[in-house]
């Protein structure tokens, strides 16, 4: 059985080292779970033909999430609601989507965001995700804040938040700045680095060995921070869970992503 990863870029995803030591841990053998680089134009296609190749689901990240909830025959309510999946299930000749996500976030979030106010930094997929869960965990006022306006303003009008980059009790970056140039952080989001600090949370979906210049840049200040690793072995141990069934050793997977970082 096989299962994967769709993304473009997805070189940097950690998500077969995670999967493949749960898998291992589960004693599922003959699962095998591996990198599909597909840029926007084969996405569709490639991914109709994989139950065909044996896969049972996949994982989706940027730039597909929004493409994958698109092209699904079914998907679950909180799917729908965040208009975007992160995994698809392969059953019965048809694709189902969800969203794990928001769940992940939230299970990562050390702390309540209730009556707390909340700046997510992007408009994809991702970001769509974090709005929801930041609305269903009850936050005083959602900000959205995304490079161009217009998407910025369409999120913040389907999420009810406001178009804004003032800082916040929780900052999430769910942008794909820094994954490839650290230095380019501060030059392109729209925060300084004395907004974060003591008494804010901030979370960064991007994760680099070491940290990411945000996070550290917060840490340093004071601020709690979240990894993305947090979020990806919470959000892929549901994934996994909905695909076999089984509980995922949480642990191992965590244990694998901690090796890779080292």
């Amino acid at each position: 059985m096989r299962l994967g990863v769709c993304g473009w870029p997805v070189a940097h995803s950690r998500s077969p080292q995670m999967h493949n030591a749960a898998l291992a841990h589960l004693g599922l053998s003959t699962w095998r779970y591996q990198k599909l680089p597909l840029p926007p134009h084969l996405f569709a296609e490639t991914v109709r033909a994989l139950p065909a190749a044996g896969f049972r689901g996949v994982n989706v990240t940027i730039p597909h999430k929004e493409a994958a909830l698109a092209l699904a025959d079914d998907a679950t309510e909180t799917a729908k609601a965040i208009g975007a999946a992160n995994t698809l299930t392969f059953e019965h000749g048809r694709i189902h989507a969800d969203n794990t996500d928001a769940t992940g976030f939230l299970t990562s979030l050390h702390t309540s965001a209730y009556e707390k106010t909340a700046l997510v930094l992007g408009a994809g997929g991702s970001a769509r995700a974090i709005l929801y869960a930041l609305q269903q965990a009850g936050v005083s006022e959602l900000r959205v804040w995304n490079r161009t306006e217009e998407k910025a303003q369409a999120l913040a009008d389907e999420f009810g938040a406001v178009v804004s980059a003032q800082p916040a009790d929780i900052v999430v970056n769910c942008t794909s700045v820094g994954l490839h140039d650290p230095s380019a952080t501060f030059k392109e989001l729209p925060i300084e680095a004395d907004d974060l600090g003591a008494g804010c949370t901030v979370v960064d979906m991007v994760y680099r060995n070491g940290g990411t210049l945000l996070l550290n840049v917060a840490k340093a200040n004071g601020a709690e921070v979240v990894d993305g690793l947090e979020i990806l072995v919470a959000q892929g141990a549901a994934s996994l869970e909905r695909w076999t069934g089984r509980t995922a050793p949480d642990q191992a997977m965590r244990e694998a992503v901690a090796d890779i970082a080292r």
